[in-house]
């Protein structure tokens, strides 16, 4: 029987945007941005536009110039013999990865729900102590001095660090506050306690707390052999034993040295080519070196010498004042979806009221230093976060980490905003392997590129509608356009500072290709293939779909893979397809990758991704239409490619964050945050995880028998 054809023709669509995310976390989170005019306005051509009208495979290859638009195809002719046969011999071994676990029904609960043969466990909660001297979390008797001691608010990205036999490190981005469901009475930053409002900024930001695993009856066990440092998704990596061991992990108890917060305010260093130039400069910090905190942190990556990249991304909704600043600066901004016009105050958090840098007529270059990849270094709560401006300046989701052929650092990031891009950074330098020093600059120098994509399909077969094109596949070209180094501008009218600043300007001006949200990339251990999360767009026009992109609207996403050219990290050029076309299977739109779509799940809003060693794709969603939101799993290679399973359901109104997948593939962690959103204190939708009141959470999930994540 198939698994899901019970329940797909009657599953209700909920949601107004995108897929299932509601108003409220429109509003707390990124500013209403899918409610805005998107801020791309630049006359980038879609591959529609561009492509001739007869293009195929064959002319693709043959072709020498076919119009100013086909430049990245004209270029890529080389490529053929390398990647012509994409599915064979890539990485450590493809292999024929399956997933064994039943997987589990969509719907809604105010729980976790995982598949049978698996047990959970709450890690860490929002007010949970973490430093010393915090005090027990009372929701009615919040201050900001105690916040700041404490985990904070909402856990997006999860990463982990080991710390030597059964204990690591686990850091968690605190995205942003949701103060309709922190403090009781909450309206709007306008009218806010002014305590309330330095709460929230005590509750952004993130956090290094110490954990420990143990046996499920609560006894430390203390198997393993040592980490070392440097572990983290395939690169790096420790020693785990590989029998059976308990996936339960909690806080540790007594002394944690290595506990951390990181807030709103916590000082901060600009680093890479853009420090100190004007554009970075202001009245408090007139070197333009320095900045306080970091704003609306969502996903991130790790690097191999063992330190946590975390990711800046809607952080325009933190200013107020963009009316006033000089014309001269209200494009930029406005690119960055800043308000410049009009009442800039209005249903904003106001943290203008308690820190005037968040003023932008009094302070127009404090927007500049927002919008980085941070590094920090897990290992010493004392070393100042690094915003390094090299990565440049986007609303950053996700800095993933592959190694190039050369042994030079490459790291993937995405553009969350409609229409906005792709991109990669790769050093100047090598990567030193146990070299922690060595690689602590590793990140300032270097190239940075956009990506720009062309379809090997006729133009006039996409019409919105999703319809595989005539050769069967959604597939192409792609070039990584360089934008700069750290010292030279590649971009006409741009100097490296204001390409790194000013970014998204200067990928406007390179020609990039406009994405459907590109959120999180991650490569597959495998393969090498490497996989971007675009999470949807409902703003694209059926005559803007494109072969990258070939639904308009695009309310539920997809996922693309790019192979880049030998399997190198540092190459230019890559064959990218589109494997999964999200949505619901019996919609005639969707595509997993030729599999039979009457035994795979709904899906929709792709954010997160992850791996498992055996090369399966792990994929988290935010704002699922077809219930709550979840932790899906899928093969990407192999006979079984395609067969995606739902495999944790997080509670009302939260998104599933993380996940992550420890390198023993004895534990994966989830984050739900935001549950009960849409909701109020006085009138909660949720009162996940204790009962009382919606507190976001980590969650660890682990095989009863100590399997493998993803076996039965």
């Amino acid at each position: 029987m198939p698994q899901f054809a019970p329940h797909r023709r009657s599953l209700p669509l909920i949601g107004q945007v995108g897929g299932g995310r509601s108003r409220q976390t429109c509003r707390f989170r990124c500013g209403d941005a899918c409610f805005h005019e998107a801020p791309n306005k630049s006359d980038n051509a879609y591959f529609g536009d561009i492509a001739a009208a007869a293009l195929s495979r064959r002319n693709v290859l043959r072709a020498t110039a076919v119009g100013a638009g086909a430049t990245a195809v004209a270029g890529l002719g080389g490529m053929a013999p390398a990647l012509a046969d994409r599915d064979h011999g890539r990485g450590r071994g493809r292999g024929n990865p399956r997933l064994e676990f039943e997987g589990i029904q969509p719907g809604s609960s105010d729980t976790v729900e995982i598949p049978r043969n698996y047990k959970q466990r709450v890690v860490v909660r929002w007010g949970d102590p973490v430093l010393p001297g915090a005090p027990a979390f009372d929701f009615d008797n919040q201050t900001a001095d105690a916040q700041a001691k404490q985990f904070g608010y909402n856990c997006d990205y999860v990463g982990f660090q080991p710390l030597g036999r059964d204990r690591g490190l686990l850091w968690v981005n605190h995205e942003y506050t949701n103060e309709n469901l922190m403090f009781r009475g909450y309206t709007d930053g306008g009218s806010a306690d002014l305590e309330q409002i330095k709460i929230a900024m005590a509750a952004h930001g993130g956090s290094v707390v110490e954990i420990r695993r143990e046996d499920d009856d609560g006894d430390d066990h203390g198997w393993g052999h040592g980490w070392g440092h440097g572990w983290g998704r395939g690169r790096g990596r420790g020693h785990w034993g590989r029998g059976k061991r308990s996936g339960a992990w909690r806080l540790s108890r007594g002394r944690r040295r290595f506990n951390r917060r990181v807030t709103a305010s916590t000082p901060m260093e600009l680093t890479g080519p853009a420090a100190g130039d004007e554009l970075l400069r202001t009245e408090a910090d007139p070197e333009g070196t320095r900045v306080l905190g970091m704003l609306n942190n969502c996903a991130g990556g790790m690097t191999p010498w063992g330190t946590i990249l975390t990711c800046e991304e809607n952080f325009h909704q933190y200013f107020v004042g963009g009316e006033g600043v000089p014309e001269e600066k209200k494009a930029a901004l406005a690119r960055y979806g800043l308000p410049v016009e009009g009442d800039t105050r209005s249903g904003n958090r106001r943290f203008d009221r308690v820190e005037e840098r968040f003023d932008l007529s009094r302070h127009p270059n404090e927007a500049n230093r927002f919008g980085y990849v941070v590094e920090i270094d897990p290992y010493d709560p004392d070393s100042a976060p690094k915003k390094r401006t090299m990565l440049g300046r986007i609303k950053h989701e996700g800095a993933n980490c592959r190694v190039t052929r050369d042994g030079r650092l490459a790291v993937y990031m995405g553009d969350d905003e409609r229409f906005d891009y792709m991109y990669k950074f790769v050093s100047e330098r090598r990567y030193r392997k146990g070299s922690r020093r060595g690689n602590s600059r590793l990140l300032d120098s270097g190239t940075l590129y956009v990506a720009k994509l062309t379809g090997d399909s006729p133009a006039g077969e996409f019409d919105g509608s999703g319809e595989l094109p005539s050769d069967g596949a959604f597939d192409g070209w792609g070039q990584w356009i360089p934008l700069c180094s750290d010292s030279e501008s590649f971009v006409d009218g741009f100097t490296v500072a204001e390409v790194l600043v000013h970014t998204r300007l200067a990928a406007d001006k390179a020609g990039a290709t406009k994405m459907d949200r590109p959120e999180d990339f991650e490569a597959s251990p495998a393969t090498g293939k490497v996989y971007c999360a675009l999470t949807n767009n409902s703003a694209r026009e059926p005559g803007q779909a494109d072969e990258p992109n070939p639904r308009g609207p695009n309310r539920y996403g997809h996922i693309l893979e790019i192979t880049e050219r030998h399997n190198d990290a540092g190459a230019t050029r890559f064959r990218w397809d589109v494997p999964i076309v999200c949505g619901d299977p019996e919609d005639p739109s969707t595509y997993f990758a030729g599999y039979d779509k009457d035994k795979v799940s709904p899906i929709s809003s792709p954010d997160n991704l992850t791996f498992d060693e055996a090369g399966n794709l792990w994929i988290s969603t935010d704002g699922m239409a077809w219930g709550n939101d979840g932790l899906f799993a899928v093969p990407v290679e192999g006979r079984h490619k395609g067969q995606l399973k739902m495999f944790a359901r997080v509670p009302m109104g939260a998104e599933c964050c993380g996940p992550l997948i420890t390198e023993d593939q004895k534990t994966v962690f989830i984050a739900p945050q935001h549950p009960g959103d849409g909701g109020t204190i006085e009138e909660p939708q949720s009162t996940w995880p204790d009962g009382e009141f919606p507190r976001p959470s980590v969650v660890s999930i682990w095989h009863r028998r100590g399997k493998d994540i993803g076996s039965d």
